[in-house]
């Protein structure tokens, strides 16, 4: 069978062979024209393609292939006078179905000539790619649209770089962000975009290298826009390959989050702020609370060298008793720099002209400089008037020129300036919005890194050596500013000095409204002493009858009230704040209903927790801290 195909087959002219081949095409439409350009012969992928059968479409001239517009350009006769002057025509575009509709053609034509060269006629070659044209459109309008959601992004710097790390593109939100345009940025190396710290240490490189490592970069930093500002960007990078495997680039995405940095700092300085003041504010509960106890021991042992002292003769031991009360003066003095910081010292609050009170401290101030320090004092002509307690405001003053003075061993320029300010809300942390005078204390010394400052009001923290400092300088004055409705802020760098500034609330009126002095009550023979600590009620009553008072004791505020309900002639009241059930204050104020006229002096080294149930009990009374001595009760009852 085979071998009689083969025989068949041979015996077939070209022309036939040629003949069965084109007709057994199905996907290409391959005819012959005539020279005008009439069909004169038409195959299979013709009729599949073009709809017409052999019958319906020999003679027919090929122009019915066209669509309207075409022949009524006249494409038709073009391209043969192309296929003509050229030798060949090859194009594409749409074409017309026997049933009207349209495809996608690419038409090939070739002049055929005779063996002497003279034109017979047109080969025609058409195929049908309307699938592939569908293809193409759908992914250019897939890549249109693409470019149109990348380009439309403005809060996103989206862009392409070389494998080298050029850019190739660039989308609205890098324009805006970075604020290069794309003509002026494309072609230009990544690294433009990097601090010159990063682009000194590599980075740029680095996170390509990163990149194609590990198949993606993604960080946080700084990075620079085109007129220099910087911003913090977070930043992904993702490499690009071929089909082939081959890297052709990186995908780079940058989002500016500068305001979500710092409003993520802002949080932490929040949080951080928030822990220093329980930090303190525990402190200050806990200091309170020692410094309270420990007043109480100090009254006894101050009270009952005092009473020694007058019995005892001995040189020796008038000398051991002198190296006791110092001691003990010593010890009385941390522990009003503990209440102060605590803020539970109890103040006397009067209007005071700040210049004043410094005029009048000048001269002390002066004495705690060395030689090698230059004293500057600056004080506003205008000052307005503060409510402070003048005595601890001198305290404060006192410690910030010590501070200062030690910070400069070498010598320096400490300044003392005061100002009249006006504070918009937030200006400075927790001062409310309102006018203040500002009293400011800078040094040109050695200056405190950051951690230190930031520590610098904890109590007992210092960097002097041992023997030199308590540490609890700074914390006196931050309570004391705090207690006067104020702040204290802190500026230090290591080498430039440092400046504590306050800032004391201002308020109206001039001295002529300072507080007037509260007038003089008499004293009298007879005291009724009040205070629940054996120890030191024991010491008060031998106080006072070494002055010569009758003395009459009590433990309690209710025991203290029966007798003097009993003996209506008790001239003075000496009590202890601080005491379960009715405190001094209620007590005193009890007191002058029984006894009118009586003389009331409140004690204590912790008067906060009954301050808050009875406010003006200070103001009412005069007051003693503990430990006290002889001498001063004395000062109060002749005042």
């Amino acid at each position: 069978m085979d071998k009689l195909s083969h025989t068949h087959v041979s015996r077939m002219s070209d022309s036939e062979q040629l003949r069965l081949l084109l007709a057994s095409i199905t996907d290409y439409a391959i005819f012959m024209l005539t020279p005008e350009g009439n069909i004169s012969t038409w195959n299979t992928g013709a009729q599949r393609i073009k709809g017409y059968t052999t019958d319906e479409i020999i003679g027919q001239h090929f122009s019915r292939f066209y669509t309207e517009e075409d022949r009524a350009a006249g494409v038709p006769a073009r391209t043969l006078g192309t296929a003509l002057e050229q030798g060949k025509f090859e194009g594409e575009g749409w074409r017309v179905r026997k049933d009207g509709s349209r495809f996608w053609a690419h038409v090939v034509i070739d002049p055929v000539r005779d063996d002497e060269g003279r034109l017979i006629g047109f080969a025609k070659i058409t195929r049908d790619f309307t699938e592939r044209k569908q293809t193409q459109e759908a992914l250019m309008e897939s890549e249109e649209r693409f470019q149109l959601l990348v380009q439309g992004v403005t809060d996103y710097a989206i862009f392409m770089l070389t494998p080298t790390g050029e850019v190739r593109n660039w989308n609205a939100g890098a324009q805006r962000i970075k604020g290069y345009t794309q003509d002026e940025i494309v072609g230009s190396h990544f690294s433009r975009f990097y601090t010159e710290e990063d682009r000194a240490a590599g980075l740029p490189k680095k996170v390509l290298d990163i990149a194609v490592r590990e198949g993606r970069f993604e960080q946080e930093g700084w990075r620079v826009r085109k007129d220099g500002t910087r911003f913090w960007a977070h930043v992904v990078i993702d490499p690009i390959y071929s089909n082939k495997g081959e890297l052709i680039g990186f995908a780079k995405v940058t989002r500016d989050i500068t305001e979500r940095k710092e409003a993520a700092e802002a949080l932490e300085s929040a949080r951080e702020a928030l822990v220093q003041s329980q930090k303190l504010e525990a402190l200050g509960k806990l200091t309170g609370g020692i410094a309270h106890d420990f007043n109480n021991l100090l009254a006894v042992i101050v009270s009952g060298m005092e009473l020694l002292s007058r019995e005892v003769h001995s040189p020796a031991c008038m000398k051991i008793i002198d190296s006791m009360q110092r001691a003990a003066t010593r010890g009385a003095n941390l522990t009003q720099q503990l209440l102060t910081f605590a803020r539970r010292q109890p103040v006397r609050q009067e209007k005071h002209n700040l210049n004043q009170v410094i005029s009048a401290f000048e001269a002390v101030l002066r004495r705690a400089c060395n030689d090698l320090t230059t004293f500057d004092l600056r004080a506003a002509s205008d000052l307005a008037p503060v409510m402070v307690d003048a005595t601890q405001f001198e305290a404060a003053l006192l410690n910030l020129v010590t501070n200062s003075r030690d910070a400069m061993p070498e010598g320096g320029t400490l300044s003392i300036i005061t100002e009249n300010v006006y504070l918009d809300e937030h200006q400075v942390p927790n001062v409310s919005a309102g006018r203040y005078v500002r009293v400011t204390v800078r040094d040109t010394g050695t200056g405190m890194p950051a951690d230190v400052a930031g520590r610098a009001i904890e109590p007992f923290f210092t960097t002097k050596e041992p023997g030199k400092g308590t540490g609890m300088g700074l914390s006196q004055v931050y309570g004391f500013v705090h207690q006067s409705g104020g702040e204290m802020v802190i500026e230090s760098a290591v080498g430039e000095g440092t400046s504590v500034t306050l800032y004391l609330p201002a308020i109206a009126g001039g001295d002529e409204d300072a507080v007037p002095p509260q007038a003089s009550p008499s004293s009298g023979d007879k005291a009724l002493i009040v205070d629940d600590q054996a120890d030191v009620l024991d010491m008060a009553i031998e106080l006072f009858r070494n002055m010569g008072y009758e003395v009459l004791s009590a433990n309690n505020g209710m025991d203290a009230i029966e007798i003097l309900k009993r003996t209506p002639d008790i001239d003075v009241l000496f009590t202890d704040v601080v005491m379960p059930g009715m405190d001094g204050i209620v007590l005193g104020q009890e007191a002058r209903k029984l006894v009118p006229g009586i003389r009331v002096i409140l004690a204590s080294g912790y008067p906060a927790p009954a301050v808050g149930s009875a406010k003006s009990g200070l103001r009412e009374f005069s007051f003693v801290k503990k430990p006290y001595r002889m001498s001063e009760i004395m000062k109060t009852l002749r005042q």
